[in-house]
């Protein structure tokens, strides 16, 4: 599987949003080099279960869509 890697702005948009928790709840500064280290530690270790679930509910849209159209196709069948 090929690596989750992010832009910098999205690295940059993703420490805006740890910074405040680690303050807040953890009492912790969180500085630009930890920020991203954590951020890699994160998208190599724990982004595959994410990845993985978006792929579950992106193939369950899938499914259901593709039953509508069977549905769809078998009332345009006619009768005898």
């Amino acid at each position: 599987m090929t690596p989750i890697k992010f832009t910098r702005e999205e690295i940059a948009a993703i420490s805006a949003k740890l910074r405040p928790y680690f303050r807040d709840e953890l009492e912790v500064e969180l500085r630009d080099l930890p920020a991203e280290m954590l951020i890699e530690f994160l998208a190599r270790e724990i982004g595959p279960f994410f990845y993985n679930r978006a792929l579950y509910d992106a193939q369950a849209v899938v499914a259901k869509k593709a039953e509508d159209i069977a549905e769809a196709i078998a009332g345009l069948e006619r009768s005898e």
